[in-house]
């Protein structure tokens, strides 16, 4: 009877411990790039230090020789960079105010501020390149 009890109390200090002080999970690394809107744009730049944003369309085909690329820099860099996309025709408040005018435009966003961009589909590599240089 006494060791039921015991045991009793030792499951309810474990449990008190666990919840008390939950271990916190560890970043993620984005799988994917996350879709922006107008309305979510400035809020989401404001929180991430670097960010990384591909202006594109469902109907541009250089667009799509694009959004894999940015897919596999996610999981690679994932855990340093915010990957975004913002679809020009359902979000041209923002596509205006950074004055894109050829897409797939990718924006490279330091502490807020655009550090780089590339227009046009280009390889894998010199996007690569051009992200290694604000890490």
């Amino acid at each position: 009877m006494e060791e039921d009890e015991e045991l009793e109390r030792l499951k309810k200090e474990a449990l008190k411990k666990i919840i008390s002080s939950p271990e916190q999970p560890k970043a993620a690394k984005a799988a994917k790039p996350i879709d922006l809107t107008d309305d979510t744009f400035d809020s989401f730049v404001a929180s991430h230090d670097y960010v990384v944003v591909d202006f594109w369309a469902p109907w541009c085909v250089p667009c799509r020789i694009v959004s894999p690329i940015l897919e596999e820099l996610s999981k690679t860099y994932g855990d340093r960079v915010a990957f975004t996309k913002v679809n020009t025709d359902e979000n041209p408040a923002t596509a205006t105010r950074f004055y894109i005018e050829g897409i797939p435009t990718i924006l490279f966003i330091k502490n807020g501020q655009v550090v780089d961009q590339i227009v046009g589909a280009y390889p894998k590599s010199y996007i690569e390149n051009t992200l290694k240089k604000y890490l």
